[in-house]
């Protein structure tokens, strides 16, 4: 575990949450209001869907349509989800009341008993409890993490900042080997930024990557703040990333595998996922560049046939996938990537430079793609 060196600062006055607890309290009341009219109680859900999202070319981000199902109290096949919905809410509008987080997994252990008078459980596992979670935020328009849940850290930052987390000053450039774990909950009540003197964000895919650059020191021989999301970034990354590009001006470049995994990881940092459209705004980082692993590395860097990964079935069907979506379609640059690939027949992994030498990838490659400004795809 990293050494945390920190210091004790005041507390920044948190951010008023009566604007998430009003949502609930007339979420409950139209309920409420409802039963005492004898009418049907019930909440509106946005869909959470393909079909219902759509790609905003001028803002560049994916974005949520108006497409809503009803979720009603006397349906017999939405009672049960009717009933989850309004207990999630209930107990996040304790949480707030009481100002504590719990994990989604700890949401699911406070809201799950069996009701009075029956045999039956309100949940009866896990996989029932995360979707209603997902729809209450929609229904609310509200940040799972504004409703006071958080998810398990995953993924790492250090670099030229210094950021306070719940009071605690921390110099992310002292932070050891490990860096400094990335929580889910990331929002400035909870994390503010300090001094900051790095030109911009190096976004890896994985840990193992992360760990190379961060024992090489590359954020500091280059200035920079340097973060990993352990593969799929989980929210809490992609919201610090939004955030560090936004309030500190910082570009985002990104070193991913040459595959249509790392295309689409891409594709979420830059453009928002179809599953948290409704908070595109707040997480994707449009401006965010592809920096590697580019399919012409292989001839350009003249590495040996030990990088290479067979494409199968699957990858062909899932890159031609990412063509059609419409952020990619049309960009003569992105079928040319995937062309090549699939030309290729082989797919290859960050970690596959080291095959040139242990360092070849912080001192040489990525240096050398910062500066190839007309290598980068959008």
């Amino acid at each position: 575990m990293a050494k945390t060196r920190s210091k004790k600062t005041a507390e920044p006055k948190k951010a008023s949450n009566s604007a998430t607890a009003a949502k609930i309290v007339r979420l409950a009341e139209s309920v409420a209001v409802a039963a005492a009219k004898k009418r049907d109680p019930s909440v509106d859900i946005p869909i959470r869907s393909l079909s219902n999202a759509k790609y905003n070319r001028n803002r560049r981000i994916i974005e949520m349509g108006d497409k809503r199902q009803t979720r009603s109290f006397f349906n017999l096949g939405q009672a049960k989800n009717f009933m989850q919905t309004v207990l999630i809410a209930s107990g996040c509008k304790k949480l707030i009341d009481e100002g504590k987080t719990v994990s989604i997994r700890g949401l699911y252990y406070l809201t799950k008993h069996t009701i009075p008078g029956t045999s039956e459980k309100t949940f009866n596992d896990q996989a029932e409890s995360d979707p209603i979670i997902e729809d209450l935020e929609v229904a609310l328009e509200s940040l799972r993490e504004e409703l006071h849940v958080f998810a398990d850290n995953r993924g790492s930052i250090a670099g030229n900042l210094t950021v306070v987390s719940r009071g605690d000053e921390i110099d992310l450039r002292r932070m050891g080997a490990g860096g400094f774990s990335i929580p889910s909950i990331v929002e400035p009540d909870v994390m503010q930024f300090r001094k900051c003197e790095a030109r911009f964000i190096l976004h890896v895919e994985k840990g193992t990557v992360w760990n190379r650059f961060n024992e090489d020191k590359f954020w500091q021989k280059h200035n920079c703040i340097l973060t990993h999301g352990g593969g799929q970034p989980p929210r809490g990354v992609r919201r610090l990333l939004f955030r560090m590009h936004n309030e500190l001006k910082l570009p985002v470049f990104c070193l991913l595998d040459n595959d249509p995994w790392g295309y689409y990881i891409y594709s979420v940092i830059k453009q928002g996922s179809i599953n948290l459209a409704f908070e595109s705004e707040r997480m994707a980082v449009p401006d965010a560049k592809l920096i590697g692993v580019r399919s012409h590395d292989f001839e350009e860097y003249n590495l040996s046939d030990d990088v290479k990964i067979a494409v199968d079935d699957k990858d062909i069907k899932r890159a031609r996938q990412i063509l059609e979506y419409p952020w990619f379609k049309g960009k003569k640059e992105w079928e040319k990537e995937v062309a090549l690939m699939l030309k290729h027949g082989f797919k290859m992994e960050v970690e596959s430079l080291l095959t040139k030498s242990i360092s070849f990838v912080t001192e040489t490659y990525v240096p050398e793609k910062l500066k190839q400004r007309s290598k980068w795809l959008d």
